[in-house]
């Protein structure tokens, strides 16, 4: 082979190799799109999960975490308050928010991003939001019990994080059944750590808490009666998404679509992230013990 002939073959492979590394630069989301909208190919991309603080939350999150990321996906956990959590699906910030309660607790953020965000299928059925107190407070049944022992709580309900759908449903409870109490903000963490001291002391307390938990697995409660309804009738889970995920995710979304748990297998769920040293650790051991259930979320059951 003459030179000019050597130098023409070496130009054209040159431009072959060119070509190539352009045609490597698809991102992983086109990737998905190329093979049909299959996003179980390889490069399957990053998907952001905002998790708000509630043990709920805390235990799908990190359970869909590790699934996700078995199956070849980047997963970032980001902790958000709720208003936060909705500003961020609203502006594509993040891609799923796990826990929506309808048609009452989260109506406020419905009416609001009703068109700005994908409300899609429910995961939980059958919610209870209450004040809650100790079994061994036997006198005290009704929200309408607690002004007349309100020494006994120091006039204060222990709450959540402030701007949480559950504070203020109670905010609107102390107005409407004319309280004398103080609503302490503080975090769920907070909370539990507090219900669990005066449990173990025999002592009064009341707290804002709901249904699903891992407390009612642990601690013998009960939720005082509601005649106003103030905190509505029993709800829903499901989760939402921003608008064009299930065009860049299509498999992920089919999955979260299929995705459903009862109490026992949620409250098992959040027993295990509780009791471990981390809650990773306890999603891990979940996901490990459940598997047969995880491969009917995502079609691999035989």
């Amino acid at each position: 082979m003459n030179i000019a002939r050597k130098l023409a073959v070496l130009a054209v492979l040159s431009l072959l190799l060119v070509l190539a590394a352009c045609g490597g630069g698809n991102n992983e989301n086109d990737n998905a799109a190329d093979n049909g909208g299959d996003d179980t190919q390889s490069g399957k991309g990053t998907i952001s999960i905002g998790m708000n603080n509630w043990a709920e939350n805390i235990a799908v999150s990190n359970m869909w975490k590790i699934i996700l990321e078995e199956r070849g996906y980047d997963v970032k956990l980001t902790p958000v308050e709720k208003a936060i959590l909705y500003e961020g699906l609203q502006s594509g910030d993040l891609d799923i928010g796990m826990e929506v309660w309808l048609p009452h607790t989260d109506a406020p953020f419905y009416k609001k991003y009703k068109e700005d965000i994908v409300w899609r299928d429910i995961w939980y059925k059958g919610t209870d939001l209450a004040l809650v107190v100790p079994s061994y407070m036997e006198d005290i049944n009704s929200i309408e019990d607690l002004n007349a022992n309100k020494e006994k709580f120091e006039s204060e309900i222990i709450g959540i994080d402030p701007g949480s759908s559950i504070m203020g449903l109670t905010e609107e409870v102390i107005k409407e059944y004319n309280l004398d109490f103080e609503l302490v903000s503080s975090s769920e963490p907070t909370m539990m750590a507090e219900l669990q001291n005066k449990i173990e002391n025999k002592e009064p307390i009341v707290v804002t808490l709901w249904k699903p938990h891992w407390a009612f697995s642990k601690m013998d409660l009960k939720l005082l009666e509601d005649p106003k309804n103030i905190y509505g009738d029993s709800e829903n889970i499901s989760y939402a998404t921003r608008k064009g995920l299930e065009e860049d995710f299509p498999k992920v979304v089919k999955w979260f679509d299929n995705f459903i748990l009862n109490d026992q297998q949620l409250g098992s769920l959040m027993a295990a992230i509780n009791e471990a040293e981390s809650e990773q650790a306890g999603a891990q051991k979940w996901v490990d013990n459940h598997q047969d259930l995880i491969k009917k979320w995502v079609g691999e059951a035989e």
